[in-house]
């Protein structure tokens, strides 16, 4: 991967400090940082080629998320916007999701980590928290109008399916989830676009959600609960 311009937006400099150093020796290079959003659009008008990616802490988001992503989106059409959440951001991170950022990822991760989660961020898959899924269930979170629309049998969702869906509980990337049922990442998207039309569910994180409310647990769990 070539190199990566990112902006880090954080009201820490000592966290901004740290992330600059877990780049070190990495493709992701530190272009400009700031406190808030407006030194991100500060720094950075339409016209230039600005930061490929935005990283940025989730209280500098403020209280209207939609809005302010919304915004930092119509600046900077070209950027990448993942943004870093802690365990009691759940609402707010379907929010984020809402507005159109990439990912979202938890602060408690380990560096290796979060540089893993940024490559698929920059290969074009979209990074939603696997930890935060479990949060939306135990606390009853609503993500969209309405129930899920339909139990797996009467969605008539194949076998494939149904393992993707689980793929998609675990949060793997489409790129995994071809490796591991060994398959083209195409035949993922292929199988992604029917599973969303057969459950009504606008994007992966709808539908990963909608599984967790079936009963559907990540891949590795249920195959503890067999061993």
């Amino acid at each position: 991967m070539s190199t990566v311009l990112t902006f880090l937006v954080d009201p820490n400099r000592l966290s901004r400090d740290g992330i600059g150093r877990i780049f070190a020796d990495t493709p992701y290079s530190v272009s400009g940082e700031g406190q808030g959003l407006e030194d991100l659009l500060n720094q950075n008008q339409p016209q230039d080629n600005g930061p490929e990616l935005v990283l940025a802490d989730i209280g500098t988001l403020g209280n209207e998320v939609y809005s302010r992503i919304s915004g930092l989106r119509s600046a900077l059409p070209n950027a990448r916007i993942v943004v870093l959440v802690s365990r009691q951001d759940v609402h707010r991170v379907i929010e984020c999701f809402s507005a159109g950022v990439e990912g979202c990822i938890m602060k408690d991760i380990s560096s290796a980590a979060l540089i893993e989660k940024l490559d698929l961020v920059m290969l074009g898959e979209r990074v939603f928290p696997s930890e935060v899924l479990s949060m939306l269930m135990r606390d009853s979170v609503p993500v969209w109008e309405g129930k899920p629309s339909a139990a797996f049998s009467e969605a008539g969702l194949s076998d494939r399916e149904t393992q993707i869906l689980r793929c998609l509980v675990s949060g793997s990337a489409n790129k995994v989830i071809a490796n591991r049922l060994g398959v083209t990442e195409a035949t993922v998207k292929v199988h992604l676009k029917s599973i969303l039309r057969k459950i009504k569910a606008q994007n992966r994180t709808q539908a990963a959600i909608w599984a967790l409310n079936q009963g559907l647990v990540e891949e590795d769990a249920s195959q503890r609960q067999h061993a």
